[in-house]
This record gives C-alpha cells, structure tokens and sequence, in this order.
C-alpha cells in the first residue's frame, strides 16, 4: 500500500468512527441498564433472575421496609448473586411543602429512605428538591428559582445526609425544568454548597431540557451535564422528549427513539463514568414500552460501539 492509499484509508476509518459516535477515553467501560419489572413476587431470587433475564443489571429497590433487617439482606444477596446493582431507592415527596407539618413529616420520610438505600447498598436514594406550590408536590412555583429555596435545599441535603451518615450510597437531587437545580452549573453550585462527600447526582437529561436551545442542540447540553458533574454521578434515567406543537413550549416525555434527545451522546458519556452509574428506564405506559426503549437503547449503543454489563 503506497503513502496516499494509506493516508486515504486512514482518514475513511478515522471519519467513520466519528460518523458512528465511537465513546472516547481510555476509561470506556459496559454500561448497566435497568428499567421495572411486571413480575409480581416477594422472592428476592426469582426478581433478580427476571432482570438478568431482560437484560438488566440494575433495578429500582424491591418494596421492603428499613426494620425487614432479614428482607434486606436477603435482597442485597439475591441481587449480587446475578450481578444486578440496585441503582436507587425513591423517596418522591415535597421536602419543601407549604405546610410545616407536612414538610417534617416529608423530611423524616426522606431520611428513612437514605438509611434503607445505605442498608441494602443502593448506589443511592433520589428525590427532587420539592416546591412550595401548594397544590402539586412537583409543580411550579415563582419562589422555585430564589435564593429562599437554594438554601433551603442545601439545609435539607445537609439534614437527611447527617441523619444517617452513609458510607456506600449517596442522597441525590434530580434536576427539575423549573427549580434548581437545573442544569450543570446550578447542580455543580448545589454540591459545593451542600458540602457533603455523601452527596451526589442523579442524572435525568430530559429534566434539564427547559428551552428550545437546549431541546434542540441536548448533545452539547449531555455533553455539559457530564463534563460538570460527572464524577458526583450516581444514576441516570432513561426516557425521551418530543415537541408537541403549540404556541407555547410543550415538550411531553416519551419511550426512548420516539423524541429528539441525542441518546448517541448519553451513552457515550456514560461510558465514561466512574465508577459506573446504572441507566434506568422509568415513566413509560407498558411493558411493552419499555421493551421498546430497552431497544433502542442498546440499537444506538450498538451503533457507537458501547457495550453493557
């Protein structure tokens, strides 16, 4: 082969791995995904095969509660034993609700779901950061974007954090359209603020889409979320986003392929994080959604040349 023969065959392999999206860093490594299962029993082995047998090597926290010590460790048993991590346990209530009593109440509620994740070796227990609307848990709220919630947030993190000292998970925020944190900066500010080697990042992409710059061009912002906070990164959820067309900004979650995020950029980000953080699909109608998005994810991870544990 002479000189130019070999530049030209250079160049084509070079430009079709770029075309194909290939994950950089020497770091790369298989990445695991997770989604809800439909199959309905109480025994921790028989959950843990049904996973492996989807293709999952994580799951969200079977229902136990922190005093089914027993339960407990039977779970985390019957998961290690099919190399199926346990990427979070929920805690989805307002730890900033109007009402004063509602919000103790909330916050005690958080803290038990911290001590169950650290007790079944969770890689960590989400929440968002809450709302003062009074009427949604989750819903907007001008007060949502103040320095009065920023600080807040921060004492609560603190609070649930100190009530259990975990040494194996982590407390995480999910980022939110409409509260802070919101993007990679306002997150990175959180975590400083916080202050706490037990805080980390629950990583929702599609949450951060709040603009049509960022619905449009979501490659640079993925791209932006991990090169910010990749090294906090717990977990990941996985759906998709589509633009529904009116005269205002309407953009409705979707399976995975059916919307406009860029899952080439995603996965390969992912693969790239230390250590790994499981990928969990989540808000979709069926079964039968889920399969699709469990799909499409590995189609595109295929593409790019990423693999799964």
């Amino acid at each position: 082969m002479d000189r130019r023969t070999f530049a030209k065959t250079l160049v084509a392999g070079t430009s079709a791995s770029l075309l194909r999206g290939a994950p950089t860093g020497s770091n790369s490594r298989p990445i695991r995904l997770g989604g809800p299962i439909a199959l309905k029993s109480e025994d921790p082995a028989e959950l843990a095969r049904e996973h492996r047998r989807l293709g999952y090597a994580a799951a969200y926290c079977p229902t136990v509660q922190i005093g089914e010590t027993q339960k407990i460790k039977a779970i985390e048993k019957a998961y290690a034993a099919e190399n199926v991590v346990i990427a979070e346990v929920g805690a989805w209530v307002n730890m900033l609700d109007p009402d004063a009593g509602k919000r103790s109440k909330n916050l005690a509620y958080v803290t038990e779901r911290l001590a169950l994740a650290e007790a079944v070796g969770a890689r960590n227990c989400v929440d968002i950061a809450g709302s003062y609307n009074p009427d949604y848990w989750y819903g907007a709220h001008p007060k949502n974007l103040s320095k009065e919630f920023f600080d807040a947030t921060v004492e609560n993190c603190r609070k649930v954090i100190d009530g259990v000292k975990p040494t194996r998970t982590r407390f995480t925020i999910e980022m939110m359209p409409w509260s802070v944190p919101n993007g990679p900066e306002s997150y990175l500010r959180l975590i400083k603020a916080v202050d706490r080697k037990a805080f980390g990042v629950h990583m929702d992409v599609c949450n951060a889409v709040n603009s049509p710059e960022r619905f449009y061009d979501s490659g640079k912002l993925i791209d932006d979320l991990f090169r910010v906070l990749g090294k906090w990164i717990a977990s990941c959820h996985a759906k998709d986003l589509q633009w529904i067309p009116e005269y205002n900004v309407h953009f409705l979650e979707v399976v995975p392929g059916r919307g406009s995020i860029d899952y080439r950029s995603y996965l390969r980000n992912l693969a790239n994080v230390q250590p790994d953080a499981p990928l969990m699909l989540e808000h979709l109608k069926s079964q039968e959604e889920y399969t699709e998005g469990r799909n499409h994810i590995k189609k595109v991870a295929a593409e790019i040349g990423v693999e799964f544990v």
